[in-house]
């Protein structure tokens, strides 16, 4: 765990204080706050499935064993958000754990492997890790963290521990395997391939806005 410097990034970035109003100054409709929370289910589902998927073809133990932790990490994520989606008469929860958006669906089939016949995007050990440590993870936590400054202290409070916890184990995620990347980025080659791949990537997502989820306007 992160301990002290994340709680000092929260603060930083202007997260929820005791002295914070008790509406966030971008709380949801109930409906809208629901979908979000179905999306982070998703997503976190998806990681989930895609880094298993990554484990049984990964050749280099030290990510085998990362993609085999923070799948499992992904799959509690998701189960938390199950337990955090609000429940709904007027709507049916299958309609509300979907993609956020064309652009993360199409990124995560990205690097589960594309479609049928094509190469995966995700590429080996190095591409994998770019791209979890340098697209997915920074967008996890930039997200998570929105919604934390957004949130209502009170009357959210069981999605803020939430958010919280999460972020807490987004920023380990994201420490290992950005370690793990400067740990194979050992030649002027290397450098680009790496720029190259993150930019591929960047580009499925050009135009959504900070993080995965876009916040409801």
């Amino acid at each position: 765990m992160v301990g002290e410097p994340f709680e000092a990034m929260t603060l930083a970035v202007g997260g929820p204080t005791a002295e914070s109003s008790a509406a966030g100054p971008g709380a949801l409709a109930l409906e809208e706050h629901a979908r979000v929370i179905g999306s982070y289910q998703w997503i976190e589902r998806r990681l989930f499935e895609v880094l298993g998927g990554w484990v049984t073809s990964e050749p280099v133990a030290e990510a085998q064993l990362v993609f085999d932790i923070y799948s499992q990490q992904h799959a509690w994520h998701a189960e938390l958000w199950a337990e955090r989606l609000p429940v709904l008469e007027s709507l049916d929860p299958a309609t509300l754990t979907l993609p956020p958006s064309v652009e993360v669906d199409k990124l995560l089939g990205m690097l589960a492997g594309g479609a049928p016949g094509q190469a995966p995007a995700a590429g080996g050990t190095l591409l994998r890790l770019v791209a979890l440590a340098r697209v997915v993870l920074p967008r996890l936590i930039a997200g998570y963290g929105l919604h934390l400054r957004r949130a209502a202290p009170v009357a959210d409070g069981p999605v803020v521990r939430s958010l919280r916890l999460v972020m807490r184990d987004e920023i380990e995620a994201w420490q290992a395997t950005e370690t793990l990347v400067q740990t194979l980025v050992d030649r002027p080659h290397d450098i680009a391939v790496v720029t190259a791949h993150q930019q591929i990537l960047e580009e499925v997502l050009a135009g959504i806005g900070p993080g995965l989820v876009p916040w409801p306007h």
